[in-house]
C-alpha cells in the first residue's frame, strides 16, 4: 500500500517503526494491531481508542491507556478504551497505586447517566448540570432564536449553548446516546421500524420507553441554534472587537465561543447539495427548498459564505432536469465558477484595480483559502495613490475587506478567473 520494503535486522526496523509511527501521527493509518509496540513511549494525540484482549496491570496498564489519552483540541477531550476482558479492577487498583483513592474520580469518565442527568465533580466540589436540564433550559429560555437581540441573551444564550455542545461532544461516544438520537428518526407506529432498531441497537422496548422520556433537541432546532451561534461569534468579533467594546456593560471575558466543537460537527458542501436535489424531488416548492438549505448553510461555519451563492443557484437552475445527486454537484460547481469569474471582473473593475496583479493576488488566496495583508501582493493591486494620501489606508483596508468576502464565497469552488 505504502510500497516500503524493510528487513528484520536492527536498523532496518528501526526504520519500520519510525515510518509506522509517522503515518500513524499524519492519519494515514487507521488501525494498527500490536502485541507489545507501541504501548508505551509513543504519543499521537489523534489516536481516539484501544481495544485491549490482554491482561495489563500496573505500570503497563497505564501505560498502553495513555495512548489515547493526549488531549486534541476540544473534539477530543479523553481518550475511549474498549475491553474484552474484565479490567476494572486492575484499572482502579492502577489509578490508585499512583495516585490516591480519589484518583479514579478525576481520571475516568463518569457514565451516561450521570452525563444526562448531573452530577458532582469530585475535584471541584462543582455541581455539573446534565445534557436533560440544558436541553429543558434551551427550550424553555431560547424557543425562538429570532428573539435573542439584547446583548445581555447574547452572551447568557451563547454560554448555554456552548454548555450543550461540551455536554454533547462527550455523550456522542456512549453508545446509548447513539440509539437516543437515532430514535428521533424511527416511526414508531411501523413495527417492522422498531424492530430493526431494536436489532441494530441491543435495546428493548422497556429502554425504547426510557428514551422517549427523555428530551432531545429536534435536528432542526440544532441547526437554528448553531446558526444563531455563529451569528453572535461573528457579531462579537466585528462589534465587541472594534467601536463598541468600550460602550458595553456586559462583560464577556467567561465565554468561550467552542470553535472546534462546531468543526466537528460540520456539514461538507456536497451534502448540502445532495440535501437540495433530495429535497426537490419531494416537493417542488424552490422557496421551502430555500428556506431548509438557509438554515443549514447558516448553521455551518465553513460555508456560511457561500449562502448567496447556493440561494442564486437554487433560484436559477432547472432542478427537475438534473438527474442525479453526481448532476447536481457539477451544475453547482459550473455555476460557481461562472458567478466567481464574473464578480471578480466586477470587483476589479469597480474598484479601479490594476488587472493582471489583481487576478493573481485573488488566485493566491483563492488557493491558500484566505486573504493577507502581509507583504507587498495587496499594495500593488491598488490604484496609483501616494501612501501618504488621507485615503490610501482607507481604500487598502476597503479592498482588502471586499476580497476578504470574495474568497470566502467562493474558495473550494475551481476554476479561473
Amino acid at each position: 500500500m505504502f510500497r516500503t520494503n524493510y528487513g528484520l535486522e536492527s536498523k532496518e526496523f528501526q526504520n519500520y517503526y519510525r515510518d509506522l509511527a509517522k503515518r500513524v501521527k499524519d492519519k494515514e493509518i487507521d488501525l494498527l494491531i500490536v502485541v507489545g509496540m507501541f504501548l508505551t513511549g509513543f504519543d499521537a494525540p489523534t489516536l481516539n481508542t484501544l481495544f485491549v484482549d490482554k491482561n495489563l496491570r500496573n505500570h503497563g496498564l497505564m501505560q498502553a491507556f495513555s495512548r489515547t489519552n493526549r488531549i486534541y483540541d476540544s473534539t477530543k477531550t479523553f481518550g475511549n478504551i474498549v475491553t474484552f476482558r474484565d479490567l476494572e479492577q486492575a484499572t482502579v487498583d492502577a489509578i490508585t497505586l499512583f495516585g490516591d483513592k480519589n484518583t479514579k474520580n478525576v481520571v475516568l469518565e463518569k457514565s451516561y447517566k450521570e452525563y444526562m442527568e448531573g452530577f458532582a465533580d469530585v475535584a471541584t466540589g462543582e455541581a455539573r448540570r446534565g445534557y436533560a436540564d440544558v436541553v429543558r433550559e434551551l427550550k424553555e429560555r431560547f424557543p425562538n432564536v429570532d428573539e435573542i437581540v439584547t446583548e445581555k441573551d447574547k452572551k447568557e444564550f451563547t454560554k448555554l449553548f456552548g454548555e450543550y455542545l461540551r455536554i454533547e461532544n462527550i455523550l456522542q461516544n456512549y453508545d446509548e446516546y447513539s440509539a437516543l438520537k437515532a430514535l428521533q428518526t424511527v416511526d414508531l407506529t411501523d413495527s417492522d421500524a422498531v424492530e430493526d432498531f431494536k436489532s441494530t441497537h441491543y435495546v428493548t422496548d422497556e429502554d425504547i420507553a426510557v428514551m422517549q422520556e427523555t428530551q432531545v433537541l429536534e435536528e432542526r432546532a440544532v441547526q437554528d441554534y448553531r446558526s444563531s451561534y455563529n451569528d453572535i461569534r461573528d457579531w462579537f468579533r466585528r462589534e465587541k472587537a472594534g467601536r463598541e467594546k468600550g460602550n458595553s456593560t456586559i462583560n464577556w471575558d467567561d465565554v468561550v465561543f467552542e470553535v472546534d466543537l462546531l468543526k466537528s460537527q460540520e456539514i461538507n458542501l456536497d451534502y448540502i447539495l445532495e440535501l437540495i436535489f433530495e429535497h426537490n424531488k419531494k416537493v417542488k416548492d424552490k422557496a421551502s427548498l430555500v428556506e431548509e438549505v438557509r438554515r443549514i448553510i447558516r448553521s455551518s461555519i465553513g460555508n456560511r459564505a457561500k449562502e448567496s451563492l447556493v440561494v442564486d443557484f437554487i433560484n436559477r437552475a432547472d432542478l427537475d432536469r438534473i438527474q442525479d445527486k453526481a448532476s447536481i454537484i457539477e451544475a453547482f460547481f459550473s455555476f460557481a465558477q461562472t458567478e466567481q469569474k464574473r464578480e471578480a471582473e466586477e470587483l476589479i473593475m469597480s474598484e479601479n484595480l490594476n488587472e493582471e496583479a489583481a487576478k493573481r493576488y485573488i488566485l493566491t488566496s483563492l488557493k491558500r483559502e484566505y486573504a493577507s495583508e502581509n507583504g507587498t501582493e495587496l499594495n500593488a493591486i491598488l490604484p496609483k495613490m501616494s501612501p501618504l494620501n488621507p485615503q490610501y489606508l482607507t481604500k487598502k483596508q476597503s479592498v482588502f475587506q471586499k476580497i476578504s468576502a470574495f474568497v470566502d464565497k467562493f474558495k473550494g469552488v475551481g476554476g479561473k478567473i
